[in-house]
């Protein structure tokens, strides 16, 4: 998404103290503020993507009147929780093999999909990543994939933290690989490499 329309979504202008600012306003229409905070447990699986994270998670959000206690889950009972539904706040890493908008939409986002913790359920939304999935056109689908962008921002839909960056290390007698910018997955069958005696 272009940073102009980006910067219009709740919570990614990129002007940080006005965000926490409005933030503040709407957790005070609601009845809370500096003398009258919420408590909520932030749980995550306890493994160091989710976990760090959810440190900073919980720093930021005791500058809106919510103070989180970080609860750590074992990585056997974490999925059960989440499918039961059973957390106030959650951080959960979220990845796939294609860096293409289907995969996050119907794994994330649709009703009833495996991966809709927060159980969020829009049909008409749901009208739209059917028909961003269907469009041949390039530009037409990519005003579709920002309206369900837009839209699940708005509602408030297992907002994005944070995108992670990752590098790779390589010996220099390894050659032919070919290292891609849409993914971790993509181009790992290594059918082109070779080790350089």
């Amino acid at each position: 998404m272009p940073p102009d329309m980006l910067k219009t979504l709740p919570g990614y202008d990129p002007d940080v103290a006005k965000n926490r600012a409005e933030a503040r306003k709407t957790m005070e229409g609601l009845g809370y503020g500096p003398d009258k905070r919420i408590a909520v447990k932030v749980s995550i699986c306890n493994i160091a993507p989710t976990r760090d994270p959810a440190v900073i998670l919980i720093d930021q959000l005791k500058q809106i009147y919510i103070d989180g206690e970080l609860e750590t889950v074992d990585t056997t009972q974490w999925y059960p929780k989440v499918s039961r539904k059973d957390f106030s706040v959650g951080m959960v890493v979220s990845e796939n093999g294609l860096d293409d908008p289907d995969a996050q939409f119907y794994e994330s986002y649709v009703c009833g999909a495996e991966r809709n913790y927060g159980g969020y359920c829009h049909p008409q939304l749901d009208g739209l990543v059917d028909r961003q999935s269907m469009e041949t056109d390039r530009e037409k689908r990519r005003q579709l994939v920002w309206e369900i962008e837009r839209r699940l921002a708005e509602d408030y839909v297992r907002p994005v933290i944070f995108y992670a960056r990752q590098a790779a290390c390589r010996q220099p007698r390894v050659k032919g690989l070919t290292l891609m910018v849409n993914s971790i997955y993509n181009g790992s069958r290594f059918e082109d490499l070779w080790l350089e005696d």
